[in-house]
């Protein structure tokens, strides 16, 4: 017998807390990164304005259950390419040149809008309705059924990697990447096929590496990799020696983390200038001003957020949930690895912001987007009487 709850039962509380500790933590990081620079704008404002935004998205999402966002799995992933699609075909004034890449529509007061970070989360539905029809289809697993069923995930992914690699946009690109290798790993793909073949992009990654070191003219030709790119591998490698372009960014990153030490500087007390250092780079100023200690309090949230959405995908009884929570893990993770690592040259830099405290209105909207389908899973989700098990 299902029973019933009341409807201030069947919100996830628990990831309500987490979100309302990455604004205050996303507050303090940019209020602090924004006094070391002369701007004309309260970016904390503005990131209290998106987080607000962010919280009608996660109340809108409330209105569908998990089998409505498996029924509309297709339909979001065709606007999401639609939307990539224009960004291609627009017009200079709606689309600009950032950065080297036209990755934004904007806006004009409203600001700008980037596709690439609500398709992240139209893909991870479209990949789980992908793998979880699949299975359907084949109750009998052979090596033929999961061999299709890899080549449906890579097609379905390469449609949008391959617009947002004209933009060009490597860092969203390697977030699809790490979306599709996630989902991959648990959507019950034998390990003769996974293995070889992550295998073999390994040696072509090495490969395109040591071509970057030794002969990036042939990656120029044939790939049509921008100069700037091989740039950033030359500075993560050799930062010293490009102090005054690529490299500056990651010495004054290692040198704010560095001199933050265990306690840190203290609030707004940051003496290394790190330009636009409250989008890309807010974990330099929060390992700068509170050290060690505040360093390790972030990273141990995202540990939380992890482990949440993780004990969500397990308690849920619906493949699909389970897929689309992986999906979720992957890009979050990726995020935080990648974002992170690149502040302290374990990675070289690109530009992957750290959810839900860098500073950026679709980043943070793309981010709730998904974490919506999380609250819809747990609000939707139905116990019964008399039974060790949930269904």
């Amino acid at each position: 017998m299902e029973t019933r709850q009341r409807f201030a039962d069947r919100i996830d509380w628990g990831l309500a807390f987490l979100l309302m500790l990455f604004f205050i933590v996303s507050a303090l990081g940019i209020s602090s990164a924004q006094t070391s620079s002369v701007y004309g704008t309260n970016f904390v404002i503005r990131q209290a304005f998106w987080y607000v935004v962010g919280g009608i998205i996660i109340g809108g999402s409330l209105f569908f259950d998990p089998d409505q966002y498996k029924r509309l799995a297709w339909y979001v992933y065709g606007f999401g390419i639609f939307l990539l699609l224009a960004l291609l075909v627009a017009p200079e004034s709606i689309v600009p040149e950032r950065n080297g890449a036209h990755s934004w529509f904007v806006l004009g007061p409203l600001g700008a809008l980037q596709p690439s970070e609500f398709m992240k989360t139209f893909l991870i539905l479209a990949l789980a309705r992908i793998i979880t029809n699949h299975h359907e289809l084949n109750p009998k697993k052979t090596l033929q059924t999961d061999f299709q069923l890899l080549l449906k995930i890579g097609a379905a992914t390469f449609v949008p990697l391959a617009f947002i690699m004209q933009q060009p946009d490597l860092g969203t690109s390697l977030v699809i990447l790490a979306i599709m290798t996630g989902i991959i790993l648990v959507s019950g793909i034998t390990w003769k096929l996974i293995v070889p073949i992550y295998a073999s992009i390994t040696v072509i990654g090495g490969i395109i590496f040591s071509l970057v070191i030794w002969a990036p003219e042939l990656l120029e030709k044939y790939l049509k990799v921008q100069p700037y790119q091989f740039g950033r591998i030359y500075a993560w490698l050799d930062p010293y020696n490009y102090s005054k372009l690529e490299g500056f960014h990651l010495i004054n990153s290692l040198n704010a983390i560095g001199s933050g030490q265990i306690f840190g500087k203290g609030y707004s007390d940051a003496e290394v200038y790190i330009p636009e250092n409250h989008t890309d780079f807010i974990f330099s100023v929060i390992g700068e001003e509170y050290g060690f200690i505040g360093a390790s309090v972030v990273i141990s949230l995202f540990f939380l957020l992890i482990y949440h959405l993780t004990k969500t995908a397990l308690d849920t009884k619906e493949p699909f949930n389970a897929y689309v929570c992986a999906g979720i893990i992957s890009m979050i993770t990726f995020h935080v690895f990648q974002n992170i690592g690149m502040t302290i040259q374990l990675l070289p830099i690109t530009g992957i912001p750290l959810p839900f405290i860098s500073y950026g209105g679709s980043s943070l909207m793309g981010n709730m987007l998904a974490l919506g389908i999380v609250f819809s899973m747990r609000f939707y989700h139905k116990t019964y009487m008399f039974s060790s098990e949930d269904s």
